[in-house]
């Protein structure tokens, strides 16, 4: 009897996971694409988020925005962008945002009582929409 253990090499091979030419199977759709389609989805939106801070001020000083003022919003900060604007102070109806234009980001939202007496910083550029 030996000690030895004789190993013989076997070549390694990719595993089939297309048993007999079997096309592969869609993924069930339950409403979430790829992160591909996801991401082109969010980046062809082009839409202005909200920071959990703005929308708290949102909520605790009644501001709402309709279709039609989102949209005045959008268009400023893509002006402010098209001019190289980093942070910016952006002027609609009754209520001033603060905005992170590299981020596409209101970081807070004050209303026409709040304006009065209030210093904006770290802005370098602002709007009227």
């Amino acid at each position: 009897m030996t000690d030895r253990i004789t190993i013989i090499p076997q070549p390694i091979t990719p595993t089939r996971s297309n048993p007999a030419g079997r096309q592969p199977q869609a993924t069930p759709s339950n409403g979430v694409g790829s992160f591909d389609q996801l991401l082109n989805k969010q980046i062809d939106q082009g839409s202005v988020k909200f920071s959990k801070h703005a929308v708290d001020r949102m909520n605790s000083r009644g501001i709402e925005f309709s279709p039609n003022q989102m949209q005045r919003i959008e268009q400023a900060v893509s002006q402010v962008e098209a001019k190289g604007g980093k942070d910016s102070l952006v002027m609609i109806d009754d209520a001033a945002l603060v905005v992170s234009v590299k981020n596409d980001t209101v970081v807070t939202v004050v209303d026409r009582e709040q304006l009065k007496n209030n210093v904006f910083t770290n802005i370098d550029s602002a709007v009227i929409a």
